[in-house]
């Protein structure tokens, strides 16, 4: 499998926020954020140039774009990829990293191309707002899992029952992959499209974007333990009224919206 990589010269911060969530609704689904640039990173055979022309004409950009093999991926990913800190909270290391010190929680991925290694605002967002919530002898369900990165943290705070899913075949071998790494005991992966589940949980996690959360919002609304917790994120500022609006509906309360740059993850009680 192939990847195509586009280089957006820009090094407006918040131009570059924008353009990851725009990208993102088009399937992109890595990206590196510079002080000159922006590279963004899709499946070759879900790229589409007239969708990235049209986006980019309405900024007045203009990008450079490559093929990276899978192999050349792995290469170019480990070699950009720097440890991340959440406060004293949690670490975030490649296993080609020296052991992080000072932090509560330590987590080891190998860095591939899957969405939530911990830079991106949202998955930083979220680890926050993790710290706060109980999650001892909890199950949780981790809707868009990625890297497995929340699922593990999720486990690391004493879950005891973790069910983590993802629709994409890269996303499922990076978590997998990942979660061995880490030790971890209780995480089942599995690949579906969409959060209908035959049980629930006690916490829902769900770090993906306001389009799929609200389409499977009345399916999230029923894995949720009525009295447990649930974060939202993957969300734009501008989101956050229409997903109060419609976790409102289902008798959600809102507890905190964490914001970082343009973004937002937000914390319910079901």
């Amino acid at each position: 499998m192939n990847y195509i990589q586009i280089i957006v010269p820009t090094s407006d911060t918040a131009l570059q926020e924008t353009l990851i969530a725009v990208l993102d609704i088009i399937d992109f689904d890595g990206f590196e954020e510079s002080n000159e640039n922006l590279k963004a990173f899709i499946d070759e055979d879900k790229f589409d140039v007239v969708a990235v022309d049209e986006i980019m004409n309405q900024f007045g950009l203009t990008y450079s774009k490559e093929t990276i093999t899978k192999q050349n991926w792995n290469e170019l990913w480990e070699s950009n990829f720097e440890p991340v800190l959440v406060d004293n909270f949690v670490g975030i290391r490649a296993d080609f990293h020296e052991p992080l010190k000072g932090v509560e929680h330590e987590i080891i991925i190998t860095p591939k191309m899957s969405f939530g290694t911990g830079h991106h605002a949202t998955t930083f967002s979220v680890m926050k707002l993790m710290k706060d919530i109980d999650f001892n002898n909890k199950s949780v369900f981790d809707f868009g899992t990625g890297t497995g990165i929340l699922a593990i943290l999720a486990e690391k705070l004493g879950a005891t029952e973790v069910l983590a899913v993802d629709n994409d075949d890269w996303c499922i071998e990076n978590s997998l992959e990942n979660i061995a790494k880490n030790n971890c005991q209780y995480i089942e992966i599995a690949k579906v499209d969409n959060a209908k589940l035959s049980k629930q949980y006690d916490i829902v996690i769900a770090n993906i974007n306001k389009n799929i959360i609200l389409d499977n919002l009345s399916f999230l609304a029923e894995d949720a333990i009525k009295g447990g917790d649930t974060i939202l994120s993957g969300l734009l500022k501008e989101d956050e009224a229409d997903i109060l609006a419609a976790t409102q509906t289902i008798g959600w309360q809102h507890i905190v919206t964490m914001e970082k740059g343009a973004w937002i993850a937000i914390w319910l009680k079901n």
